[in-house]
């Protein structure tokens, strides 16, 4: 299991900071006993890459933990790009250095139709609320067909706050949910709120204020800290969660 602490070096080599690698964390912490139930992952599509923060390393990291190959789609060339240039860094840090993912450039994130199926794991995080309506359902649909398990995260409009600040859209729970119940073939297995750090977002830090907190004790004991933090968030009540997470999020599993 990695740390906060330890998901800080992808986070940098994507040019963020201890916010994203809490975010990883957040997700790792319902993900990894989600995956556990399930039949293993050998083939894991990434559809679509962030908005705006990060690069979904995290994602390449639980692939290479899964031995899955990993495909990542997305209709931004300059997202793929960005992709590569912080696997590239996080490679030179030794994190990754397996890793080669295939990437394609789709024309339409509602449709994905240059993506073939069948993968084990179908996952993305901060892009439904980019999309327009028509085209989350288009999206979330295709993600169905293809995917035997779909995991999805997105920005909470639950949260204000958050989405003002980092300038993102978002969904709220139900709507998230809506957008996969009607699936005949799928069950969700898991729905809620996480990622909710004691301190706000688009927090920025110079180099030499990244090098210290890489690498300095006590900002290692408030990472440290942190990692127990974020395992509390789940006995937070429900109305708190709900106004103050980051992410709203939904796990499916084809029904048998």
């Amino acid at each position: 299991m990695y740390s906060i602490k330890s998901l800080y070096t992808p986070a940098l080599a994507e040019g963020e900071g201890v916010g994203t690698a809490y975010e990883y964390f957040a997700k790792r912490l319902v993900l990894r006993p989600w995956l556990k139930r399930l039949p293993s992952v050998k083939r894991m599509l990434i559809a679509g890459l962030p908005e705006k923060y990060g690069s979904s390393l995290d994602f390449l990291l639980l692939a290479e933990e899964l031995g899955a190959t990993a495909v990542v789609a997305d209709d931004r060339p300059e997202a793929i790009e960005k992709l590569q240039k912080s696997l590239a860094a996080a490679q030179s840090q030794n994190w990754l250095t397996g890793c080669q993912p295939e990437t394609r450039i789709v024309a339409d994130m509602g449709a994905l139709a240059e993506v073939d199926a069948p993968f084990d794991l179908v996952i993305s995080s901060e892009v439904l609320q980019r999309l327009t309506e028509a085209e989350r359902q288009g999206y979330v649909a295709r993600a169905l067909d293809l995917g035997t398990a779909v995991a999805l995260f997105c920005p909470n409009a639950a949260n204000p706050a958050h989405t003002n600040l980092s300038g993102l859209s978002g969904l709220h729970l139900n709507e998230l949910q809506a957008l996969v119940t009607p699936s005949p073939h799928h069950l969700v297995t898991l729905s809620g709120y996480i990622d909710m750090p004691p301190f706000p977002p688009g927090i920025v830090r110079d180099e030499d204020q990244r090098a210290q907190a890489s690498s300095g004790q006590m900002e290692a004991f408030a990472m440290w800290g942190l990692g127990y933090y974020a395992r509390l968030e789940k006995v937070i009540p429900a109305s708190v969660r709900r106004r103050q997470s980051h992410i709203v999020y939904i796990l499916a599993y084809e029904a048998k």
